[in-house]
C-alpha cells in the first residue's frame, strides 16, 4: 500500500530564479505544499547548487525522500562559483532563452522514473518559460509572483510606457533634470505615482535594453498561467490586488510566507531544509540579547544591492553620528567591485556600540526584542519580514520594484522612511534619530505594530492567506 500511495502523490516542481531573494519564498511555498501532502522537486541552477553546498555543507540539500533537490544549467558559461549573485541581466537574458528545454528533459527524466509523475508546476513569476514547459506536459502551472502586488502592476505598465513614447527616455539626464518626478494618473489605484516609484528598469535611453525588455515579455506570459500567487496579503495591498485580478488569472496572496510557514509547518526535518547561499553568523544573536529592548538599529542591503566606496562611508558615519547601537550586515559584495572596507576611524568610534557581520538570519534579527528600526533597501521579503516583526523601515531602495515598495511603506502603509539615493551622512544620522526616538517615529512604530497584527490574522487558521492556500491547491494545483 505504502508504495502505492506514494506513486498517486500530487507531485509539484519548483522553478525559483536564480538568486536569494526568489530561492527563500520558494522554498518555504515547497514546504507548506509538501505539508499537505505533495511529492517536491525544487529546482537550483547548477551554479547555485555548487554555491549553496559551499556556503552550507555538502549534505545540505540531500533533501528527504519525497522533497528533492535538483538542477538545470542558467545557459551562462560556466564560471567559477563566487560568493555572489552572478550579473542580473545575463542572468534574466539566459534564463528566458536556454531554459525551456533542460527543464522539460527534467520533467521527462522524473515521469519515467520510480518517482509520482510531476502533476503540476510551480514557476517564479520571472521565469514564465514554466508556462510552456506545462502546457508541453498538460499540467496546471501556478506562477508564483515573489515580491509585492504593487510592483507587479508597475511591471505591467511597462509596455503601455512605451507605447506611450515615455520610455525608453529620450535624454541621458533623465535622473537629473526632473524627469523621474513626472506623475502618472492612470494606474488606478496608484494615484500620482511618480515616474520614479515605477520599478527601475524604466530607466534607459535604449529601446533594446534588455531589463525593461525583459519585463515587458514576462508580464505578456502572465495571463497565461493557471493561477497567480503573491507573498502578500489581502489588507496590505487589497486595491492593487484587486486592479490586478482584472487584467491575470485567479490571484491567491498567501502572505507573509514565513508567517504561514510558522502557523503550518511543525515538522522538524523540512523546517531544517534552508536556502541561505551565505554563511549566517549566529554571534549576531548573541550580541542582540546584550542590548536594550527597541535600542539597535539593524542595517541589511540584501542579497544584490551595490553601493560605491563613497555612499558606504556615508552610511557609515551617518550611523556613528547617530549614536545608536547598530547591527550591519556588510556582504563581501557589497561595494562595487570591491570589498566593503570602512575607515579604521569609524571602527574605533562605533566599537562599543556597532556590530558588522557577513550576513545573518534576518528573520531571526528582526524579531528579537532588542530590534528598534530597519535601515533596508525595501527589498520584497525585507519588508515582509519587517512587517511581520512590527519593525518600521528606513528605505534606500536600489533597483527593480524596490522603489515602488518603498512608496507603499513612506506614504500607503505609514510604516517607512525614505533616503535619498544621493547618500549623505547628514541625512542618515536624521532619519535614523527620528524613527527610533521622534515624534514620526512614534506614529510609524504604532503604524508597525498594527500591521504586524493583520499580517497575522491573515495567517492563522481561517486567515485570508491560510484560506488562499488551501484553494489555490484545491482549485488549480489538484485540478489535473
Amino acid at each position: 500500500m505504502g508504495t502505492l500511495y506514494e506513486a498517486e502523490k500530487p507531485h509539484a516542481i519548483f522553478i525559483p530564479y536564480p538568486a536569494q531573494g526568489h530561492i527563500s519564498p520558494m522554498l518555504k511555498l515547497a514546504k507548506l505544499l509538501h505539508n499537505k501532502g505533495f511529492h517536491i522537486t525544487f529546482v537550483n541552477t547548477e551554479y547555485n547548487h555548487k554555491r549553496h553546498l559551499k556556503a552550507r555543507g555538502p549534505n545540505s540539500l540531500d533533501g528527504l525522500p519525497d522533497f528533492q533537490f535538483r538542477t538545470i544549467p542558467d545557459g551562462l558559461p560556466t564560471s567559477e562559483v563566487k560568493d555572489a549573485t552572478q550579473d542580473v541581466p545575463s542572468l534574466c537574458y539566459s534564463t528566458s532563452r536556454n531554459c525551456l528545454a533542460p527543464l522539460c528533459s527534467l520533467i521527462s527524466e522524473i515521469n519515467s522514473s520510480h518517482m509520482p509523475p510531476v502533476s503540476c508546476v510551480v514557476g517564479d513569476g520571472v521565469m514564465t518559460f514554466t508556462i510552456l514547459a506545462a502546457r508541453q506536459f498538460g499540467i496546471p502551472i501556478a506562477i508564483f509572483w515573489t515580491a509585492s502586488a504593487c510592483g507587479c502592476l508597475g511591471y505591467m505598465q511597462y509596455r503601455k510606457l512605451v507605447e506611450q513614447g515615455v520610455v525608453p527616455f529620450k535624454d541621458k539626464n533623465f535622473m537629473t533634470n526632473g524627469d523621474l518626478e513626472t506623475t502618472i494618473e492612470w494606474i488606478p489605484p496608484m494615484e500620482r505615482i511618480r515616474l520614479r516609484d515605477i520599478p527601475s528598469f524604466i530607466r534607459t535611453t535604449d529601446e533594446n535594453d534588455i531589463m525593461l525588455n525583459f519585463f515587458i515579455q514576462q508580464c505578456d506570459a502572465l495571463p497565461k498561467a493557471s493561477a497567480i500567487i503573491i507573498n502578500t496579503f489581502d489588507s496590505l495591498e487589497h486595491h492593487v490586488l484587486e486592479s490586478l485580478s482584472s487584467k491575470l488569472p485567479p490571484i491567491y496572496p498567501i502572505g507573509p510566507i514565513n508567517s504561514l510557514v510558522s502557523e503550518l509547518i511543525d515538522d522538524k526535518k523540512v523546517k531544517e531544509i534552508r536556502s541561505n547561499l551565505w554563511n549566517e553568523q549566529s554571534e549576531c544573536v548573541e550580541w542582540l540579547n546584550s542590548k536594550e529592548p527597541n535600542s539597535v538599529l539593524y542595517v541589511n542591503f540584501g542579497s544584490i544591492t551595490v553601493m560605491n566606496e563613497e555612499q558606504l562611508i556615508e552610511f557609515a558615519w551617518g550611523l556613528a553620528n547617530s549614536k545608536k547601537p547598530f547591527l550591519w550586515i556588510t556582504r563581501p559584495d557589497l561595494v562595487e567591485g570591491k570589498s566593503a572596507m570602512l575607515p579604521i576611524e569609524f571602527l574605533e568610534e562605533t566599537r562599543e556600540r556597532g556590530m558588522l557581520a557577513n550576513w545573518c538570519n534576518q528573520e531571526e534579527v528582526l524579531k528579537h526584542g532588542s530590534i528598534g528600526a530597519f535601515l533596508t533597501h525595501s527589498g520584497w521579503n525585507s519588508t515582509m519580514e519587517s512587517i511581520v516583526s512590527g519593525v518600521p523601515m528606513i528605505s534606500w531602495p536600489f533597483f527593480a520594484e524596490q522603489q515602488t515598495n518603498c512608496r507603499y511603506c513612506n506614504t500607503e502603509w505609514g510604516n517607512g522612511m525614505e533616503i535619498d539615493n544621493n547618500v549623505k551622512r547628514d541625512e542618515v544620522e536624521k532619519l535614523v534619530r527620528e524613527l527610533m526616538e521622534g515624534e514620526k517615529g512614534e506614529i510609524m512604530k504604532k503604524n508597525a505594530k498594527e500591521w504586524k497584527r493583520k499580517a497575522e490574522e491573515a495567517c492563522k487558521i481561517g486567515g485570508s492567506s491560510c484560506t488562499n492556500l488551501d484553494r489555490v491547491i484545491n482549485e488549480v494545483l489538484l485540478s489535473n
